[in-house]
């Protein structure tokens, strides 16, 4: 008798044990962030290259290095880009135009930083959105609605602005975006499917491999 209790009372233990077990394996399986889409291989697999072809993709890129937070020196305002960060900007462009701007929408936040990496890339004024500074909980639905159906949209904004969207989109502890990185999603009949993201230094090879 006090065996089959001590079972009884033993068996909702093991029940608990098996849940926790599941729900960690589970956690440990799903990604902490994004795709990082550092090799041709990765690219193809993203099915990224066919989607924006299709103009199905939004593409939020953090502005590129910041001068209050770093020793070279500014392009102009102290709020703004450095020299060396305008430089990365322009080659940053140069990738996006290879891979095809000809169906791409740009928009970018009004502050000075990602302004100016805005019109480093294209070479012209940006075109400001103030939602792409202030963010937050509705970022994921204005993402959204500023898509154009079969055309691309780029979105130049910040690292706290991608770590909302992340959050939103299933990754809570995404690592900090990089520098000029570029976080790729589709969107398709206002569903979001997060693609990968590309950092500014593995741009040259992935596109020379790819296209």
């Amino acid at each position: 008798m006090v065996a089959r209790i001590a079972i009884k009372g033993l068996f909702p233990r093991l029940v608990l044990l098996a849940l926790a077990g599941t729900l960690l394996a589970g956690f440990m399986l799903w990604p902490r962030s994004p795709l990082n889409l550092a090799s041709a291989a990765d690219l193809r697999a993203s099915g990224l290259v066919e989607q924006w072809r299709a103009g199905n993709v939004v593409v939020l890129v953090r502005h590129v290095e910041r001068c209050d937070r770093s020793p070279h020196p500014c392009l102009g305002p102290a709020d703004g880009i450095t020299r060396l960060g305008s430089e990365a900007a322009i080659h940053l462009g140069a990738a996006f135009r290879t891979l095809g701007m000809e169906r791409t929408d740009v928009l970018s936040s009004p502050l000075t930083r990602t302004a100016q990496t805005s019109a480093a890339m294209f070479d012209h004024p940006a075109i400001t959105q103030e939602w792409l500074a202030s963010c937050g909980k509705p970022l994921r639905d204005d993402v959204v609605a500023h898509k154009s159906p079969h055309h691309n949209l780029l979105l130049v904004t910040h690292s706290g602005c991608i770590s909302d969207f992340e959050s939103q989109t299933g990754f809570k502890h995404a690592h900090a975006s990089e520098y000029g990185s570029a976080l790729f999603v589709s969107v398709m009949a206002g569903q979001v499917k997060v693609l990968g993201v590309v950092n500014e230094q593995n741009w040259s090879s992935l596109l020379n491999s790819t296209l």
